[in-house]
């Protein structure tokens, strides 16, 4: 069995560079910086990442912030930045060309920001992106190519 990398405790650890969607590349090849995991932001500091993550075409990347944010923020907002951290994997899904698990975690998303409506915490457009995301998840099917993610990026704000 080959080596995997693990931690001190046994977990995996993803020491492969990743492409700009997250897929795994060859150990040595070039891949795209990722986003440190762990990190304590301010929900100012994760959207802000987020979005230029979003807007430089790397989902997954801002997935990871956002699952940060999610993680650590305050017990009432989890299923908020859950669900943003859906959206960001169902744009990855969509950029790969997943059509299906695009659909599904960009519903899934909408789904668990939609309660958050009316108290757009953090200026955070949630009845947009509920609307951009159904209708994205919608539309996939009729595109011959798979979009681009920087092409669907939505603005959180």
């Amino acid at each position: 069995m080959a080596d995997r990398d693990r931690d001190s405790e046994g977990r995996a650890l993803n020491a492969r560079p990743r492409d700009g969607l997250g897929r795994p590349l060859p150990y040595g090849a070039p891949g795209v910086a990722r986003a440190p995991e762990g990190v304590l932001r301010s929900a100012e500091e994760s959207l802000r990442e987020a979005q230029r993550l979003l807007d430089d075409g790397m989902p997954f990347h801002a997935h990871e912030v956002l699952e940060d944010a999610w993680k650590s923020g305050p017990v009432e907002e989890r299923e908020l930045w859950r669900g943003l951290a859906q959206l960001a994997v169902g744009v990855t899904h969509a950029a790969r060309g997943n059509r299906a698990g695009a659909a599904a975690l960009l519903s899934r998303g909408a789904d668990n920001i939609a309660p958050f409506a009316d108290a757009t915490p953090h200026g955070i457009d949630v009845t947009g992106l509920c609307e951009w995301a159904r209708t994205l998840a919608a539309g996939l099917h009729g595109h011959e190519r798979p979009p681009t993610a920087a092409e669907i990026a939505p603005r959180l704000r």
